[in-house]
């Protein structure tokens, strides 16, 4: 790893490569478009800690529900890179940043969140989060694995309340987190918990109680379309006066653009149980009715909202489309485009940035293929995957060119005004 850039309030790094390295990765990538996962296995052999392969053959195992040796896998990867950090390079300052478009900084990021992945599933939500807040602390700008959109299911989990609150407070100014579906049902949600706890004073619970209560309302006005897909989900059945209005009728879900859908279906598919307790069901329900009564009675912040759901949710950048990929969540891969459903998506880089900053190319490079994660691996001995040899200078990359699509990062480029989460003033980005 090298310094890049240093100033007042950050500092940037990259992973660099060395020759050897370089090789390895190439062999790597040869190795991907055999579409054999054996081939890695033998590259492991020579190369123990080439942390692409790591990945890569975690997911396989992961496939293979050999959660054990894939979370191994992982954490030596995570081994491998933090034996290459640069002696300025801190993961709780909160400044040093590492730029996504680089592809030797990618396999940082993507084991973070693999490692994040098998903590929250182990029970150690506020772990979890801890790796949440680091992996958006890289790039908090441009957040290209889009940690905004599970941050604060994490933050539930871990019943840090405050800091969801804190969070929307400090940052809905400039990113408008309100505009993103679990943002907007997350922190009513969070005010409400708050309420219930036994060491607030009256005063703080009617407090906690009342901010609840407006910001849920706003949401359902909002986003009216997660209403019935919410109760199917916690296996409710909503009274006779909300299943017949026109509101929170079908017509709710099916009139959501493109990119809404696949929010919302990322959203629900996340943190549906999240609401299946009995006093959350009845403060939904209590507020259910209000949102109805001011539809009813013409308020006119419920056209405001139907304009804005037209205008705003139009498509879906790339980094949204790649977390929801790392994400397999079914709904949510389900509601993907075309366009992304019908490329090449590797599991080691899954949809690169369009503007990816190569500090070296693959010999005579060709487009990799898809690795087909369900083609049957071969049984893996202990002798196979042992954890001797060192680790060849420097940290995961790829040198060839990848396909990709037409939309890009958000915050990457300038807001089109397609979607939220536009990106803050700051210097332009470029290549070093």
């Amino acid at each position: 790893m090298r310094l890049l850039e240093s100033r007042k309030d950050h500092s940037a790094f990259a992973f660099e490569h060395s020759e050897e390295y370089q090789q390895t990765q190439h062999k790597f990538l040869a190795a991907v478009e055999s579409m054999e996962p054996n081939n890695i296995v033998v590259l492991l052999q020579s190369s123990p800690y080439h942390v692409d392969s790591l990945l890569q053959l975690s997911d396989a195992c992961r496939f293979q529900e050999d959660q054990e040796t894939a979370r191994d896998l992982v954490e030596r990867a995570l081994y491998s890179m933090e034996c290459a950090f640069h002696s300025l390079f801190s993961l709780t300052s909160g400044t040093c940043r590492l730029d996504y478009r680089r592809p030797e900084n990618r396999s940082f990021y993507l084991a973070l969140y693999k490692q994040m992945s098998f903590l929250e599933k182990r029970g150690c939500p506020r772990t979890a989060l801890e790796y949440c807040k680091l992996i958006l602390s890289l790039e908090p700008d441009e957040d290209p694995l889009c940690m905004l959109l599970l941050i604060d299911h994490l933050a539930l989990r871990a019943r840090s309340y405050e800091y969801l609150i804190r969070l929307f407070e400090e940052w809905e100014a400039h990113r408008n987190l309100s505009q993103l579906p679990n943002f907007a049902f997350s922190v009513p949600l969070a005010y409400f918990l708050l309420s219930q706890q036994a060491d607030l004073s009256e005063q703080e619970v009617s407090s906690a109680r009342e901010e609840a209560c407006v910001r849920i309302q706003q949401a359902l006005t909002m986003f009216p379309g997660v209403l019935m897909p919410l109760l199917e989900y916690c296996s409710v059945r909503p009274d006779a006066t909300v299943a017949t209005h026109h509101f929170f009728g079908p017509n709710a879900e099916i009139s959501q653009p493109p990119a809404l859908i696949q929010l919302v279906s990322l959203y629900l598919g996340r943190s549906h149980f999240l609401w299946k307790e009995p006093a959350t069901m009845s403060w939904l329900e209590e507020n259910v009715h209000r949102v109805l009564q001011a539809v009813d009675a013409g308020d006119p912040a419920v056209e405001a909202c139907e304009s804005r759901r037209k205008v705003l949710y139009q498509r879906a950048p790339r980094n949204i489309h790649r977390h929801v990929v790392l994400s397999e969540i079914k709904e949510a891969v389900a509601a993907l485009p075309p366009d992304v459903t019908t490329q090449s998506v590797l599991g080691f880089d899954p949809l690169p940035p369009l503007d990816t900053i190569y500090s070296y190319v693959r010999p005579e490079a060709q487009p990799c293929q898809p690795w087909k994660h369900h083609r049957p691996l071969l049984p893996l001995t202990a002798a196979q995957l042992h954890r001797g040899g060192g680790a060849t200078g420097g940290r995961g990359a790829r040198g060839s060119a990848p396909p990709g699509p037409e939309q890009t990062d958000a915050g990457r480029a300038g807001h089109d005004g397609q979607l939220p989460l536009p990106r803050p003033g700051g210097a332009a980005r470029g290549a070093p």
